[in-house]
Order: structure tokens, then sequence, then C-alpha cells
């Protein structure tokens, strides 16, 4: 995640306020929704079409490749819904399909021009997904559509959907979201414990379920394709860039140690620091513990380490340790997220169980409170799916797959955690 990001929603997310109707509300009632910004091939991924970040749908070539558009509707009603397309010269027909209604309309003209439309009728306001399907074509090409036109009764309270040219990649990664816990202790904390269930058929590839965050770094899991997953730790440099190789010597992150099948180096584009993982095909259904520790090293500069339990050795790994300069903290600002990092893969949903958070001061201390908080392209109404909430085991957090319900940012739950306080020797850890 951005670093600017990060920082911001962790600050702000719970200033939120005013309803989304509200802030939605409009007198207009058509509007252009850029595929840009809120489309996805979502069948047929393994062909030629793709979703461009300035043109919208290109490359459509197969009737296999499916391509779905999604805006949230805010009141019931009726809406009239047109593409705005082009072809390569040929002329070519295509399915429109929403809420259970078809048509099918040409493209003939290499200037963007609109279709005919499809009507249909929102019964309960939400997220609609409107599917675009090749019939047929006499060029090489389907067509290339830049926008959904969408008018009607059920928009004139406004549509929710990705308008702003710089949010078009986050919009398709989707919201972010944050638990925020509350530490219940005001003397200095050395040490983070969470545990992490990933329920079965919420590990989608593109996935990052963050365990430990603090202020100056996170550590969790991710799912980085079909056959690869990793636990990731990484603490940023105190040195603002996007750049990692900008960073003066006296502000790098320095490795101290790092365990074994683990590979260190440096990362950027999302602030910069030291970054470290480990392969690892963690399993969706089974619970993961988490242990991060942070001390001032009494030079001027803070320590951090973290660890993984691996079930399958029932024994603590260590991931990596980092120097972090110019800092004289212990551990600060304990949450979790729950971010996907594939802006192909938005349109799949995602859910993450947290549960028997401790933090300690000198001696175990239980979380009993979180907070959910969100980021930027939520805030800025970009796109809302995005939840928190409380199980019979802890938290969860939920996003993508552009669900209705919604939870308020800066929500608090409480739960009474009844769970055992870890047994861990810190002397022997590795």
């Amino acid at each position: 995640m951005k670093r600017k990001h990060f920082i911001q929603y962790f600050f702000m997310g719970a200033l939120f306020c005013g309803s989304i109707s509200s802030i939605a509300q409009t007198a207009q009632q058509t509007f252009t929704v850029p595929l840009a910004g809120n489309a996805f091939i979502t069948a047929g991924q393994t062909g030629n079409a793709e979703i461009s970040g300035r043109n919208g749908l290109v490359r459509w070539s197969s009737e296999k490749e499916v391509a779905s558009v999604y805006f949230r509707a805010q009141k019931a009603g009726k809406l009239t819904l047109k593409l705005k397309a082009k072809n390569d010269g040929g002329r070519s027909k295509i399915e429109i399909a929403a809420l259970g209604k078809k048509a099918i309309v040409d493209v003939e003209s290499t200037e963007l021009s609109e279709t005919a439309a499809l009507l249909i009728d929102i019964k309960v306001p939400g997220y609609v997904q409107v599917n675009l399907t090749g019939v047929s074509k006499s060029g090489r090409r389907f067509a290339d559509v830049t926008a959904l036109v969408v008018s009607g009764e059920a928009a004139s309270n406004g549509l929710i959907y990705s308008s702003d040219p710089e949010y078009y990649y986050w919009s398709r990664r989707g919201p972010s979201c944050h638990l925020n816990y509350t530490v219940p202790t005001a003397g200095n904390v050395s040490y983070y414990y969470n545990e992490v269930t990933v329920p079965p058929g919420e590990d989608k590839v593109g996935s990052y379920f963050m365990a430990n965050g603090f202020g100056e770094g996170y550590f969790g899991i991710q799912v980085n394709s079909e056959t690869e997953r990793r636990i990731l730790f990484s603490v940023w440099s105190p040195f603002h860039t996007d750049d990692p190789k900008s960073i003066p010597e006296e502000q790098k992150i320095h490795l101290l140690k790092k365990g074994k099948e683990v590979h260190s180096g440096e990362f950027g584009n999302e602030g910069s620091g030291g970054q470290s993982y480990r392969k690892y095909f963690w399993k969706a259904g089974v619970t993961y513990k988490f242990l991060l520790k942070g001390e001032p090293d009494g030079k001027g500069n803070t320590d951090y380490t973290a660890w993984f339990f691996i079930p399958e050795e029932n024994a603590w790994n260590v991931i990596a340790s980092f120097k972090r300069p110019q800092t004289n903290t212990y551990l600060k600002r304990f949450h979790s997220f729950l971010e996907n990092f594939s802006p192909n893969q938005g349109y799949l949903g995602r859910k993450v169980e947290f549960g028997n958070q401790w933090v300690y001061d000198g001696q175990w201390k239980a979380v009993q409170e979180a907070s959910l908080s969100v980021d930027n392209t939520y805030r800025a109404n970009q796109r809302i799916d995005a939840i928190g909430g409380i199980t019979k085991n802890g938290y969860f957090l939920k996003n993508g797959g552009f669900f209705n319900e919604i939870v308020k940012p800066g929500s608090k739950f409480e739960f009474v955690n009844k769970g055992k306080a870890p047994k861990i020797d810190f002397d022997k850890l590795p």
C-alpha cells in the first residue's frame, strides 16, 4: 500500500461522516461510468482482452471473454444502460446483461458513439453488475468500449463509481479496510501477538492479510499466485520516498538477521524500506500465530523482529529482524488490515478473521476493542465494498466483490477476549 495512503487512512479513518447517498447526490441524472476504473475481465481471462487504465475495454476478440462493469445505485427505480464504444471498421453485436435482462446492440462506427439501450429495474439499491459479451463481429475485434452511460430514475440520487482517474487503479484493487486495536496499557509495549484465519474460499490471488501492523511497518500473509504464498514482513525507512535508492545511508533499514528460506531486500513504490518474505503455502481454514517485537536499542534506533508459528513444525520461526535508524520507540498503533494488491482481481471478494490479540508490557494483556477505518478510495466515494465487525472468536474484515452491506467507518467493536495468553519463552525464540 502507498505510504501516503496508509498514513492518511490511519489517522483519518474515524473522521468519516455523512451518509453515502448525500455525498453522491446530484441533480444530473445521466452518468458516464468509465470502464478504466470500474470494469474487469470476469471470464476468458486467458484471452487478449484487457481493461486499460486510459481507454477501458480494449483488445476484445473472443466470445469467451466477458467484461463486467460495476456501479452502485442509490435508490430503486428504472435505469437505461448504453455503451460508449467504437470498432476497427467492421460491424459487431454485443450483448449487454444486468439483473436478468439482456439486449443485443450494434457497434459499427469507428468513432466513439452510444449504442442502443438496455432497460433494467432496480428493486433494491446497491451495486449493479453489467456483463458485456461478444456475439458476432466482422472485424478483428468486437469493440473498444470506454464507458457505460447510465440514466433514469434510479440514478436521481446519484451513483457510486470510480469517477476520478487518479483512483482508477486503486478502485480496481478495491478499498482497503483496517482494524485499529485499543491497546489496554499505557506502558511500553514490546510485543504484539495475533491469530489469523482466512476462511476457505476467501484466499483469492492478490490478497494481503496483515496481522501485526505497527507505526513503522507491517507483518502478515499474502497470496501471490495460484502456486505461491508468502509470509511478508516490512519496515519503512524514516526517509519518506518511493525510491529506495534515494535513501541516505544513515536512514536505511538494516537487516540484523533472517530466518531459514527467507528472502530480504529493499522495497519501493509504496514508501521505501526493508522487506523480507518467506515462501510458505499457508492454508485457508487454518489459524496462524504472529509475534512481533519492537524495542529501542538505546542508541537512537529501534529493532523490530517478526516470528511466525509454523504448525507443521510446532515451532516459532523467525522471519527477520531489522534496525530502523533515527527511531526511539516501543510498539505503537497496533492494527490489522485487508487489501487486494492485484487490480485485475478486485471484483472478487475476500475475508479474514482475527482473534486472541495480546500486547506485552512486562506482562501479557488482552485486547478487547477495535475500531474500523478505511482508505482514501472508500472515503473519496469511489468504491465502498469494505466492512469489519465481530465474530464469535474476535473480529473480521471483508472487502471486494461489490457487496452491499455497509458498516460505518469509525465504528467500534467490543469483544471480551477469553483466549489464553501466549506461552512464549522469549529467550528461546530463534
